[in-house]
């Protein structure tokens, strides 16, 4: 005898209460999902957002401090680098480039970072429209940047992280120099999509500091003058190989500086929301756990509505195991339908929370389903199913006669 029939009967005769029951298995599996998920793309895009960084030079201190203000330009209290180690870091000739990181002011929520040019050329691989900067009063903007091309604006001291495309900036200090947009960069899946690049000697000029050159001068970028360097927040520096990168390493890391890889730093983060998540993990699966035993309570309660049929099954001549496997067969795919709905709907979640941090945070998120999220629904299945049996078991061991006088 084939139970399919009986159950597709009962799920459509009792289709109310089986969505309930299909919602609410599947509103916690999604809520898992999208935890699980979103973990992941955070670690992945963090690290592509960090790529790029070689090595990371500041004043002794935090090193997550600093790669939260370097890489994700998250503003911070960094200490300076004095003078004379900011110029002969800035000049020296075993990197490729060393740019140094000027933060402070902002435009509309965006923030403005003073850098060179090669550090922009760097990030962006290209640009995707316009020129780099090649006067002190010139800026490329990230790809995300709400400024165009040719557009010009007065940056503000301090950072208005409330500011919008239509102002914002009321509470804070305009400096009084006009900037012109040249170019925009190429998308780097990081922070820097949202930031003003321009030239660190302006910054420095702005806030009354010397520009790394002679007062005469109007140069750009490396070298630059020991007499006239200031201390920097921080550099990014970029090797030729990896070994020439330990060796810069070691050079700056002792009293007055610290040099490390992004990846050292990330290690420690992940730490962090490795310990988080596998609490968080835990959690779900004991209230995916809690969702599945109330699930398989109120099918103990939805069979008294079943039991007519039961017993007449049973009535004329329907064996025990035929009850049995359309009572568990009723359960399980409700169950089964609740699990898959999760995953699909996980998934969107997992979308819809990661354009919302990648707003706030700059960070392309790109969220995957992968074996972890597959194996969580594995076990929900499995343990659903074992669960399915309980009510199963009642329904076909409860005695006939009883079952018809009741109904």
């Amino acid at each position: 005898m084939n139970p399919w029939p009986l159950i597709r009967a009962a799920v459509t005769r009792y289709r109310g209460s089986a969505l309930a029951f299909v919602v609410l298995v599947a509103a916690g599996v999604a809520l898992s999902v999208a935890l699980v998920s979103q973990e992941r793309a955070l670690r992945t895009g963090s690290a592509r957002a960090a790529d790029r960084f070689d090595l990371i030079v500041a004043a002794t201190g935090s090193r997550t401090d600093t790669l939260l203000a370097t890489v994700f330009l998250r503003p911070g209290n960094i200490q300076l680098l004095s003078p004379a180690t900011s110029a002969g870091l800035l000049n020296d000739t075993r990197a490729s480039f060393v740019s140094p990181l000027a933060f402070g002011d902002s435009y509309r929520g965006l923030p403005v970072v003073g850098v060179t040019a090669a550090l922009v050329e760097h990030l962006s691989g290209g640009l995707a429209e316009g020129r780099g900067f090649a006067r002190r009063t010139e800026a490329v903007v990230g790809s995300a940047a709400r400024l165009q091309v040719g557009e010009r604006f007065y940056p503000t001291h301090g950072v208005h992280h409330s500011g919008t495309a239509h102002g914002g900036d009321d509470a804070l200090d305009a400096h009084e120099v006009e900037i012109v947009v040249v170019g925009r960069m190429k998308p780097t899946g990081s922070p820097w999509d949202r930031a003003v690049m321009v030239p660190v000697e302006l910054v420095w000029e702005t806030h009354h500091l010397p520009v790394g050159h002679a007062p005469t001068s109007t140069r750009l970028g490396p070298p630059f003058d020991e007499a006239f360097t200031p201390g920097v927040p921080a550099a990014v520096v970029r090797t030729a190989n990896l070994a020439e990168a330990y060796k810069l390493r070691r050079a700056y890391s002792g009293r007055e500086s610290m040099a490390f890889f992004p990846a050292e730093a990330l290690v420690q983060l992940y730490e962090v929301l490795g310990d988080i998540r596998q609490l968080v993990s835990l959690l779900a699966v004991v209230t995916q756990g809690l969702v599945l035993l109330s699930i398989t309570a109120s099918v103990f309660i939805l069979f008294r509505l079943l039991t007519p049929q039961f017993a007449t099954l049973r009535a004329l001549g329907a064996p025990r195991r035929f009850v049995f496997t359309a009572a568990w067969g009723f359960t399980a795919v409700l169950i089964l339908a609740g699990i898959v709905a999760g995953l699909l709907g996980g998934f969107v979640l997992s979308f819809g929370i990661g354009e919302s941090l990648a707003r706030r945070t700059g960070i392309s998120l790109q969220p995957r389903l992968g074996g972890e999220e597959a194996l969580m629904a594995s076990i929900l299945l499995l343990i659903g199913f074992l669960l399915a049996v309980l009510p199963a078991w009642s329904a076909q061991r409860r005695c006939l006669a009883g079952a018809l006088k009741d109904h």
